[in-house]
């Protein structure tokens, strides 16, 4: 059976039609932008922290206003050591009952989420596959986070780690050992897969190819890279662009990803991208970028919303009821495209 049927008959879910078990809504296409709202995975070197000082979730009626504009899908990230103070324990009761009223707040505005593990493939600094670490325990934790939530309706998709940079080797493994984690309950969702070297979709194609031996039994995933136009693509954009700035420079860095995708008949989507608003020729660059990964179809969740970044440049948060720069070409990609299926195909 083609795997797009199997996806339907199965119920997976917003790939060719959404299911919702509280909403019931449907739609016949996906949404190509939304926003990663971050925060609660905020001042890693205070753990667990304190909820409102070292960390925040969404304030009561913080999805409806973002809803009013148009955005039904959200990376939200997490910290696994809030959720779990110690590896193999159950989930923490504070920082997982704040998890369920962010997530019953989005299903309340008809918001799916991405469940991201903000983790860089660490716990308390050591890498995953390390004796401190031991691949085990995120079996562990993968498995706990999808029997918590996986009947959950705002639940849209589960972001196994983000960014796992420096354990190239230990990736692949590590990366097996979370889907079986999460399909011991959830076998309908969408899994986000990313690279190492920080995901970079410039490049992806060096580092991803041991990717391609995962096996996940739903047959659901979905490749997430990052991308960022500033010199070093750190996403810091510590310098304007210069005179010889490229408007095409998003464009040439995503078409190492969405070439790789095309070449092993891959699924793609762009997890974090982000440019200041102070400089209209990083809006024309991402204008451009956000033309080209529509007409491949592969969806983009922009870095960054979230109440408390205060002047952090590449906020999309409006700031005293006023939107910023980079909302205007977000917001120009809101429902187009007409994709049924996550690209580039």
């Amino acid at each position: 059976m083609h795997k797009v049927a199997k996806r339907l008959l199965a119920g997976l879910g917003c790939l060719m039609v959404v299911c919702w078990s509280g909403a019931q809504a449907q739609e016949s296409s996906i949404e190509l932008v939304g926003l990663n709202v971050a925060g609660a995975e905020f001042t890693g070197n205070q753990l667990p922290g304190k909820h409102g000082t070292h960390y925040f979730f969404p304030p009561k009626g913080y999805f409806a206003e973002w809803r009013k504009k148009g955005i039904t899908m959200v990376r939200f990230p997490l910290k696994w050591e809030r959720l779990q103070a110690s590896l193999n324990a159950e989930l923490d009761p504070v920082y997982s009952g704040l998890v369920d009223k962010m997530l019953d707040q989005a299903a309340e505005n008809d918001i799916r989420i991405i469940l991201d593990v903000h983790n860089y493939a660490r716990y308390r600094g050591k890498v995953i596959g390390t004796a401190e670490t031991p691949i085990s325990a995120y079996h562990d934790l993968m498995s706990r986070i999808a029997e918590r939530w996986h009947k959950h309706p705002a639940l849209y998709a589960y972001d196994i780690m983000n960014e796992p940079y420096g354990a190239d080797d230990k990736w692949p493994p590590t990366a097996q050992a979370g889907i079986d984690g999460i399909r011991k309950h959830d076998m309908q969702r969408p899994l986000l897969i990313e690279g190492t070297s920080w995901s970079s979709a410039a490049r992806w194609p060096r580092y991803a190819d041991a990717l391609l031996e995962l096996e996940d039994p739903a047959d659901n995933i979905i490749f997430s890279a990052h991308l960022y136009i500033d010199s070093d693509a750190s996403g810091s954009y510590k310098a304007a662009p210069g005179d010889d700035f490229d408007p095409m420079v998003g464009v040439k860095r995503a078409e190492p990803f969405i070439g790789w995708l095309k070449q092993h008949g891959k699924r793609g989507h762009i997890g974090e991208f982000g440019v200041p608003g102070d400089d209209p020729r990083w809006l024309d660059a991402m204008d451009k970028l956000l033309a080209h990964l529509q007409d491949n179809c592969i969806p983009i969740t922009y870095w960054a919303a979230g109440p408390s970044w205060g002047k952090y440049r590449l906020s999309v948060e409006p700031r005293k009821g006023v939107d910023q720069p980079q909302w205007a070409v977000l917001e120009k990609y809101l429902g187009q495209g007409n994709c049924s299926e996550y690209g580039p195909g």
